[in-house]
């Protein structure tokens, strides 16, 4: 079976990318033992790349016509490259999708890559190396072939039976309701056993419920089932934009990163090419979404300011009057409203200022009782992190600026702490992870965005099952 939500000690595997050659390296390399001579298509090469063709559905990309029966060596080069750029960069372009994404793409020289290829006469060891090689992508690539290759289940494997499941009722269906609700992270795994709606269940069927702008009162019924049950249409559709996604990221990424899964609302540290640290963080909520960005932090902000951005201002702060000014510690400057350093400081006490036109960077807040949330696309659209102050403490020490943090933290003032190199973080939305046996976990879409994926690999849309949270605060 599989299932729908991960927990937080696996979130980082997904982001991780294969170690080796980029796919860069490997189209313009000459395969060994190669003659210089024409590039032409033979009898051999045009087998393997049917073969290839019809074969995309280990790529999810089995819902996008290809022309298999061109014969001509124009033809062949057209579809080949499409083919291959498939592979190396993506079916799709996510600067055309999204109104910002940043984060850094592969460019391989495709053109070189068939030629060498045809030269070598073998199109299948090319085209083979131009999808990641990693481990998570292998493993999407078998779990989206076993839901292709077996009978299609029922829409959901919880049954509407046309009742509703009322508080303190009992049904057989609550053991598959609790199974659900655990992989969702709404109970935890040693919730009640039996046929009983139990208080407990009621209540995070309740949180449920008010993550999804339902009415919260408990009832299970149509719309609660929804949430929990998913086909294997769906299944599938996550999987192929799962893998579309990690095509569309550098082969070899930076070894030392922070990698945040908007989706999942988790940040990954890596160093050295190993997770040392992973913690929960609070990304926009849906109607003011964290972008996809690749922006590197080049500076720790101890005791910072806060400029209120004029959306926030005339949105958040336009009734409120100076008495609200002054119990938050605001106060106009220039024609905006800032707010000083302090424990009430919507920054909290440490920003991570990054390099990117969209104001966007990772701060702490006083807000710490979002963490706790399950759904936690609550912000404007910056990154508040978990324990910023410690995650701070971790970088500064692994940077070796922990004396001038330490000395900086002490003035009580904004100081900036620039870091001796930049560390480069990815912003990244993906909504299928792995459990600990490294089964696929399709999450719910906060943001509805692997709607335009799935529709360019040439899916059906899907369940349109977006969370609604509303920003908890003023903070950015």
């Amino acid at each position: 079976m599989y299932k729908r939500l991960g927990t937080p000690l696996v979130l980082g595997m997904l982001l991780a990318a294969c170690s080796g050659q980029t796919a860069s390296d490997q189209n313009t390399a000459s395969p060994a033992g190669e003659t210089a001579g024409p590039a032409t298509w033979s009898d051999r090469t045009k087998s393997q790349l049917r073969q290839a063709i019809d074969a995309r559905a280990a790529h999810g990309l089995d819902q996008m016509a290809f022309n298999v029966s061109a014969s001509d060596d124009n033809a062949l080069n057209e579809q080949a490259l499409r083919f291959a750029g498939a592979l190396a960069r993506g079916a799709s372009d996510p600067t055309k999708l999204y109104e910002v994404y940043t984060v850094p793409r592969p460019s391989p020289d495709l053109k070189a890559g068939l030629a060498n290829a045809l030269r070598a006469g073998d199109l299948t060891k090319w085209l083979d190396s131009l999808a990641p090689q990693d481990g998570n992508y292998k493993r999407l690539s078998a779990a989206y072939l076993k839901l292709k290759r077996q009978p299609q289940a029922p829409e959901g494997q919880i049954a509407d039976s046309g009742e509703a499941i009322k508080p303190g009722a009992s049904d057989p269906r609550i053991p598959a309701i609790v199974r659900e609700l655990v992989i969702l992270d709404y109970l935890t795994p040693d919730a009640a056993q039996g046929n009983g709606y139990a208080p407990a269940i009621v209540e995070a069927v309740r949180r449920m419920q008010a993550d999804y702008g339902m009415k919260p009162d408990g009832i299970i019924g149509d719309e609660a089932l929804a949430i929990l049950n998913m086909s294997d249409a769906d299944r599938m559709r996550a999987i192929a934009v799962a893998m579309e996604r990690l095509r569309w990221l550098e082969r070899t990424p930076p070894a030392t990163r922070i990698d945040v899964n908007i989706a999942a609302a988790r940040l990954t540290y890596w160093r050295d090419g190993k997770i040392v640290d992973t913690r929960r963080v609070v990304v926009g909520e849906p109607d003011t979404e964290t972008p996809q960005l690749g922006s590197p932090i080049f500076r720790l902000v101890a005791n910072p300011t806060w400029t209120v951005p004029r959306s926030i201002q005339k949105k958040e702060l336009a009734q409120k009057g100076a008495a609200y000014l002054r119990a938050n510690n605001m106060e106009w400057k220039d024609g905006w409203i800032v707010q000083q350093p302090g424990p009430k400081n919507s920054l909290g006490l440490v920003k991570f200022d990054m390099q990117n036109d969209h104001a966007i960077y990772l701060h702490d807040t006083p807000a710490k009782a979002l963490f706790a949330m399950v759904q936690r696309q609550r912000s404007h659209g910056c990154v508040r992190v978990e324990d910023a102050l410690g995650f701070a403490e971790m970088l500064a020490k692994d940077e070796g600026v922990v004396d001038e943090w330490h000395r900086a933290r002490e003035t009580g003032k904004e100081t900036f702490v620039k870091l001796p190199r930049e560390i480069p973080v990815r912003l990244l939305y993906q909504t299928v992870l792995f459990d600990k046996d490294g089964e696929p976990i399709v999450r719910n879409d906060p943001y509805g965005w692997d709607d335009r994926v799935g529709s360019a690999l040439g899916f059906k849309a899907g369940k349109a099952l977006r969370v609604q949270t509303g920003a908890a605060d003023v903070g950015p």
